[in-house]
């Protein structure tokens, strides 16, 4: 924040050593700050809205994976119950009906939540793709796609991507956000967080303040293309920029600073089905 305070006196340091710049040009120069700080504090929001969303759809994947283990050894736990009462003369055929009937009720939810889970998994493959036989062998140099833990994400480089030290999106990016903008129109189950990152060389441009504000401008633009010149709708999409901080290469090096300065677009599954899925666990009787 002592950041944020300093940049109006330095504007206003920089006014008074040159004596060549109005009071206008001031008035400008402060209504173009504030508007700046404004945006990138909406883009935060966004994100941290998103990062919450991306974090709770895997924590329902993990849920339906423990939910799976956990059916999978209650069929275990009532087939050895059933066994016993098989081999007992003391147990009635009531039981053992009762006893088959959870069986049978657990092996089905079980394949519904497979089925399920396998749908998702093979929507994203088929997704990736579909994507990866549309890009170029040009374009594929530029772009990487891969599938984690049940989302897909498309890595572009910023030389590929944006003007040179700008957040301007670049002519011969059009080609390429044009393919992945058909691919995300055509699963539009899916929700769409644009992420920008950058190496850890300070920003040296007057109007953005440091590589937080360069990243979330930068995932603005692509998100802002998507919508405007692609008609991807807005509402599936969200930008966020997480500066310098989530490196995937050592910045010491030059490659490592290329590597580290990308757009990611992460495609997330909605996971409404599963959820109903889970709420419709049957019911656990008791012996």
């Amino acid at each position: 924040m002592k950041f944020y305070k300093s940049i109006p006196i330095m504007l206003l340091g920089l006014i008074l050593i040159s004596g060549c710049v109005s009071n206008k040009k001031y008035t400008e120069l402060q209504t173009t700050y504030a508007q700046l700080r404004e945006r990138n504090q909406e883009l935060s929001n966004k994100y941290q809205d998103s990062q919450r969303e991306l974090s709770g759809a895997n924590s329902r994947v993990k849920s339906l994976e423990e939910q799976i283990a956990s059916e999978k050894a209650n069929i275990m736990a009532l087939q050895d119950a059933l066994n016993k009462c098989l081999k007992s003369s003391n147990q009635g055929n009531v039981n053992i009906s009762k006893l088959v009937d959870e069986i049978n009720s657990s092996n089905k939810y079980i394949k519904q939540l497979i089925n399920a889970k396998n749908k998702s998994d093979s929507l994203n493959m088929v997704l990736t793709n579909n994507l990866t036989r549309s890009l170029s062998r040009e374009e594929l140099g530029d772009v990487d796609v891969q599938v984690l833990k049940g989302v897909v994400y498309i890595s572009l480089s910023d030389n590929m991507l944006y003007k040179s030290g700008s957040y301007e999106i670049s002519d011969k990016a059009g080609a390429t956000l044009s393919k992945i903008a058909k691919i995300i129109k055509d699963y539009n189950d899916y929700d769409v967080l644009i992420e920008g990152n950058t190496d850890n060389v300070p920003i040296a441009q007057t109007n953005i303040r440091n590589n937080w504000d360069l990243s979330a401008l930068r995932a603005s633009s692509v998100v802002q293309a998507l919508q405007t010149k692609y008609a991807v709708d807005p509402k599936r999409l969200t930008a966020g920029g997480r500066g310098e901080y989530n490196p995937i290469a050592d910045n010491s090096t030059v490659s490592g600073k290329t590597k580290n300065r990308r757009t990611q677009i992460i495609i997330t599954p909605k996971l409404d089905q599963f959820m109903d899925l889970i709420g419709k666990a049957p019911e656990k009787g008791t012996n």
